[in-house]
């Protein structure tokens, strides 16, 4: 009979070659890749892949409720704001539900065993299957000879003779494996999620913790700018020409905005209430990082239209560095 298996396709090159060694078996393959503002890439060298291969490509957006895990993931937290066990077990879940619309037999992913230290121990890998509602039914094709068989291989519908005992953090035999299959580019392991970055996650912590409800325009404007907080007010500077159009775009109806006029100068959005000492202080950033060099700096503001503005005197380094979300 006919059979169809559904892949996690990250687009790296782990998950790359477990497509490859199902698709030698001659099982019709399907992806899945999975989006969030937190990844920093994947998407498109999932669709590159999925090219290559001649497969079909699912790509699902996380969406608002992933915000629920990275607030207050179950298992905890890695090195910063990262919730791998929770990402994975969420991730699968979803995965699961899309495997039965497409009446995939089982479900693929491109871990290896002990080569991530907080998702792909053995303790773990089995706590997400369990916790996914995916025990025995989790082919990991990299390393499936070093561990428990599962229903596809029991079954008979994968040969387990023909998948792999990979195991560790080296990449050699992952490397050997993509000359033979003619695999020539595909990204570095490294660097997908920005919450395994401090900077970003300290931005992420510092949000969570002054607002309720969160939202997907509210960690995309993370990426932009330098981010301050002066008490609870949020303050962000432009670094860019390009950051200063985006942060006009996406600034709320009741944000102010500054600009130094006449010279170089950052767009600063204000968040929060708007009290004189807060406003000052905006100034006082704003000017900082303009080009204006006279002791004392004039700064335009207001909401819609640049219709106020006030004289400040630069903040210093000391306190910038105080406000610093980083």
């Amino acid at each position: 009979m006919d059979m169809k298996a559904l892949a996690l396709l990250s687009g790296g090159l782990d998950s790359t070659l477990a497509v490859k060694l199902i698709l030698d078996q001659g099982i019709d393959v399907v992806g899945i890749n999975f989006t969030s503002p937190f990844h920093i890439s994947g998407k498109d060298e999932a669709i590159k892949i999925a090219k290559k291969f001649k497969i079909p490509l699912k790509t699902v957006n996380l969406g608002k409720n992933y915000l629920r895990v990275i607030r207050n993931p179950k298992h905890g937290y890695g090195k910063h704001m990262n919730p791998c066990i929770d990402c994975r077990i969420f991730m699968l879940k979803k995965a699961k539900k899309y495997a039965k619309e497409i009446g995939a037999s089982f479900i693929f992913t491109g871990e290896v065993l002990g080569e991530r230290p907080m998702t792909q121990n053995r303790e773990n890998l089995d706590l997400i299957e369990k916790e996914s509602g995916l025990k025995g039914k989790l082919l990991r094709p990299l390393s499936a000879k070093l561990l428990p068989k599962i229903k596809a291989e029991k079954k008979g519908w994968v040969d387990r003779e023909k998948l792999l005992d990979i195991r560790g953090r080296s990449r050699k035999r992952q490397i050997e494996l993509a000359k033979k299959y003619k695999i020539k580019e595909y990204p570095s392991p490294t660097g997908g999620c920005l919450l395994t970055y401090k900077e970003f996650a300290d931005k992420v912590r510092d949000l969570f913790k002054h607002k309720k409800k969160v939202s997907i325009k509210d960690i995309n404007l993370l990426k932009i700018g330098r981010h301050f907080r002066f008490k609870k007010n949020k303050i962000i500077v432009g670094r860019n020409e390009k950051e200063n159009k985006q942060l006009l775009r996406m600034k709320e109806k009741n944000d102010y905005y500054f600009e130094v006029p006449s010279c170089g100068s950052p767009i600063t959005i204000l968040q929060g209430s708007k009290t004189k000492e807060t406003i000052k202080k905006a100034a006082e950033l704003t000017a900082h990082y303009s080009d204006a060099k006279e002791k004392k700096i004039l700064v335009k503001y207001g909401k819609e239209k640049l219709i106020k503005s006030l004289s400040v005197v630069s903040i210093s380094n000391n306190e910038m560095k105080k406000l610093r979300i980083s």
